[in-house]
């Protein structure tokens, strides 16, 4: 399984182009391992729109989806520092969902990603999650590292006290990733199988999106010296 762990948290969010310095120095020096040292936090990654909205991304990996709400991730929560506190409040349009992985193929990841939006109804979700399966599968097409789903947990994902997230009506929806070498190749994929006849069984997506890897950080990586 290409992922580590079994859940995810997902965010999205713009930031005004007079903070975009200081926002992308504090991810970069501070939030990232910051989150990635939490226990049970196994990494993280930063990416910036190709052409998708919001303009940035960022995906942290955690062993299970009970360290999205355990007492060591609500305490980060509940004390952020200053910088956090002051970069949070100018988020805007931003994307906070919980989710569990449930389909996870291929090995590795790529320099880019496709984010394909879909919102199931409790009724369709076995037939989308067995549709899925068949679509997700990285070694038919040139280009494709990996092929993930994700499942939010509406509980878990939306807004903190310290975070606000903009108010979801997508609590439950799904997020298919797809891991490429190329934003070409992530693209061709999105048109030829979320896109047109080809979604068939799924409808048409909520949104899709394309994205390039900025950075990552993984538990190892952080130094404790």
């Amino acid at each position: 399984m290409p992922l580590a762990g079994k859940g995810m948290l997902l965010t999205s969010m713009d930031i005004d182009a007079a903070d975009e310095a200081d926002f992308n120095r504090w991810y970069d020096r501070e939030h990232l391992e910051e989150r990635v040292a939490i226990e049970g936090f196994l990494e993280a990654r930063r990416y910036v729109a190709h052409a998708a909205h919001p303009k940035y991304l960022c995906l942290y990996s955690t062993a299970t989806l009970d360290v999205l709400d355990s007492p060591a991730y609500r305490a980060r929560l509940a004390n952020p520092t200053d910088w956090s506190r002051q970069s949070m409040a100018r988020f805007k349009n931003m994307l906070r969902v919980v989710a569990r992985i449930t389909i996870s193929n291929g090995a590795g990841r790529g320099s880019a990603l496709g984010v394909v939006r879909l919102r199931p109804v409790p009724d369709n979700a076995g037939e989308w999650r067995d549709a899925l399966r068949e679509k997700l599968a990285p070694e038919k097409y040139d280009g494709i590292i990996s092929m993930h789903l994700l499942e939010s947990e509406p509980e878990l994902s939306g807004a903190t006290a310290q975070i606000p997230a903009t108010r979801n009506e997508g609590a439950r929806d799904w997020f298919v990733l797809i891991d490429g070498t190329q934003v070409s190749a992530v693209s061709t994929i999105i048109a030829e199988r979320f896109t047109g006849p080809a979604a068939s069984p799924l409808p048409l997506p909520v949104s899709v999106g394309t994205y390039c890897l900025m950075w990552d950080l993984a538990k190892s990586d952080i130094s404790h010296g």
